[in-house]
């Protein structure tokens, strides 16, 4: 969630009027905040996750389900139990996008004990439990990417048709409602992008051609109300999406740390990007989209897409004439560029930022990397604007700084402490897909975390060109990335028996070369499944990396036990032994009875799938093809977490 002011949102305009103005306290801002907490030592690893979920509601006569658009009166109700125990509150609740979503994140951040891994996904239950407190029949939370008939007829409930001649996105299927109406951020982030570019933005995906699918697959738009916009941005052979709530309507997975200090936030933000694409792949949750089987299994380029505000002349697609730059990213893309002065040789893209700024910067005794990096976020323009917060104070104040930065929404996020709080330098993780179980989740967050730990404890070097990331973040979104694509990776990973004392002594290592030749790359092209598990003679592989990690500490039985079971969870994915949510899907969908082979997902085949998906989540039945064979770590209540985490995690007594 980015940053939420409030007060009344101006007009596309003024705001655009007030672009410059922005921008200009934006930097005064941040050279006010680094320079007064750049020293800042000693904080401790911390880390939280932010879960998007949906509601749903089911129509078990007609074997329907829609999406509820009962967020904000959920919300409502989940924030005032919130007020009345600030201190010992077990869960945060904030709004997303769509009027249909929720985004919820654990009380407080959890800390750095091996131990805090039993508490994870016992509050990611404990939060669904609380939101279930004020559902209605019939109606239920879920942790999908993806609705899958997002923008097909009759999709909300209650139901509302979208109007393509106004609200803020003119979309042929998303209406107006669906959008969170009880904040105007959302809406003027959709009204405000859409004008920036001076048209709607517009996503096209491939389809899964199926045997039955029509080739040529054509839509008839202008059935539809299209006035001819959509039907010139729509593509044949592709599925067509047309609204900012095709992305940001989706939910996804965010993991954010707390480092020491600013130089290990800076590490910590380099050493994972190269993590992103491969994460993303291993969390694949979303091959459907408006109803349709597409021939890609993320969300990410989707998401993209959607708040793509850059305008003709920024595309490319014309001579620059009234805007500064060509820009050959969406606002919400991969990163472009490292910031520590070891990673600086793989920044091999051009970066394109304001030299202007950049100068200011670097006169303000800021670095070149951090300088050139917020002059590159620089180069936006600001999409939402409240009165209220045009004239601010420039010493205490970072709303301008903020503004922008939160509306950069990247794979990664370098996040500078906010003002006047005791919060240090943290890192934001964002690519993963949403996963369907509280196990699933918990796992990707707490592999995500143990590596950060290697990371830092083994002075492990995973740092590869930006380029390469760029290219593996495509591949990463094909259909079925995990088993057929092969990633670029880093080889030499820096390990020694120095840095990794255990590490000559496992014969998992046995006479593995760790030292490049002069000439030789330092790194390869790798399936997911060598990355992950290793290959044999050439690369130790993540996993067999964290368990002698673990080795190394002192840990009880309990947390071993959660610990390994997570584990096994990533490893069967990236072998192949256990499907991806989106594989899962796919596989439910072509299988299911009605299902005709034509790429089209029914009303029914939805119902379907989100009620197993439903009794999944809820133990109700096993699925050892998407969770592996082990029953998870869910049977863990709030009640029976071992009281040594429980003191661990709140000193004071309260349930995590």
């Amino acid at each position: 969630m980015g940053l939420l002011s409030e007060g009344k949102p101006l007009s596309w305009e003024e705001t655009k009027a007030l672009a410059e103005h922005v921008r200009k306290h934006g930097i005064v801002q941040f050279i006010n905040l680094y320079h007064r907490l750049k020293d800042k030592q000693g904080d401790i690893l911390k880390f939280g996750d932010e879960v998007e979920y949906v509601i749903v509601k089911f129509d078990h006569e007609n074997k329907v389900a829609r999406l509820s658009l009962r967020g904000a009166e959920i919300l409502k109700k989940l924030n005032e139990k919130e007020a009345l125990n600030p201190d010992t509150v077990k869960s945060l609740w904030r709004p997303e996008y769509a009027a249909y979503m929720i985004e919820g994140t654990p009380g407080k951040p959890y800390g750095g004990l091996t131990a805090h891994f039993n508490v994870v996904e016992a509050n990611m239950r404990y939060r669904r439990e609380e939101v279930e407190e004020f559902l209605e029949k019939d109606e239920i939370i879920m942790s999908v990417t993806t609705f899958p008939r997002l923008g097909c007829p009759n999709f909300t409930s209650p139901i509302f048709q979208p109007n393509p001649n106004e609200g803020a996105s003119h979309s042929l299927f998303f209406p107006q409602e669906a959008i969170f109406s009880d904040h105007p951020r959302f809406a003027t982030l959709t009204r405000n992008i859409r004008m920036r570019r001076g048209e709607k933005v517009a996503i096209n995906l491939p389809i899964f051609k199926d045997k039955n699918t029509p080739s040529p697959f054509v839509e008839d738009l202008q059935a539809l109300g299209d006035n001819g916009e959509s039907a010139k941005a729509a593509l044949p052979d592709h599925v067509y999406l047309d609204a900012m709530g095709f992305g940001m309507g989706c939910c996804c997975l965010q993991i954010t740390f707390q480092a020491c200090c600013i130089d290990e936030a800076r590490k910590l933000y380099d050493q994972l990007t190269p993590l992103c694409p491969i994460l993303l792949a291993i969390t694949a949750a979303s091959p459907v989209f408006r109803g349709y089987l597409t021939d890609t299994d993320c969300r990410w380029s989707v998401i993209s897409g959607s708040v793509d505000c850059r305008t003709r002349e920024e595309r490319g697609l014309e001579p620059l004439k009234n805007n500064k730059f060509v820009i050959p990213k969406s606002r919400y893309d991969s990163i472009d560029s490292y910031l520590s002065c070891e990673s600086d040789k793989f920044n091999d893209i051009p970066l394109i930022y304001d030299q202007a700024i950049y100068n200011q910067l670097r006169e303000n005794n800021i670095d070149h990397l951090l300088a050139q990096h917020v002059a590159h976020l620089f180069i936006r323009d600001t999409v939402s604007l409240f009165g209220e917060k045009v004239n601010q104070n420039d010493e205490v104040d970072t709303d301008h700084f903020e503004n922008i930065q939160s509306t950069n929404w990247q794979t990664m996020r370098f996040k500078p402490p906010p003002p006047n709080s005791n919060i240090g330098w943290r890192v934001e993780f964002r690519p993963c897909e949403n996963q369907s179980t509280d196990f699933e989740n918990a796992a990707v967050v707490c592999f995500i975390v143990m590596l950060t730990r290697v990371l830092l404890s083994y002075n492990i070097d995973l740092i590869i060109p930006i380029s390469k990331v760029d290219e593996n973040l495509k591949n990463a979104q094909k259909r079925n990335a995990i088993n057929t694509e092969k990633f670029w990776f880093r080889k030499y990973i820096n390990l020694s028996s120095k840095t990794c004392p255990n590490l000559l002594s496992d014969p998992a290592f046995k006479n593995m070369n760790f030292t490049p030749e002069d000439s030789e790359p330092v790194y390869t092209q790798m399936t997911i499944n060598e990355i992950i598990n290793g290959k044999e003679g050439e690369f130790p592989g993540l996993i067999p990396l964290l368990n002698t990690y673990l080795f190394s500490m002192e840990i009880d039985a309990d947390t071993h036990c959660t610990i390994q079971q997570y584990l096994s969870l990533i490893k069967g994915r990236a072998s192949g032994e256990i499907l991806t949510t989106a594989g899962w899907i796919r596989k439910y969908v072509r299988e299911h009875p009605s299902y005709k082979f034509d790429s089209v997902i029914s009303d029914e085949i939805n119902y379907d799938l989100l009620r197993t998906l439903h009794d999944i989540q809820t133990g109700q039945i096993t699925c050892p093809e998407l969770l592996g064979q082990t029953l998870g770590v869910n049977s863990k209540t709030q009640d029976n977490i071992p009281t040594s985490v429980v003191k661990a995690y709140c000193p004071d007594g309260c349930k995590p």
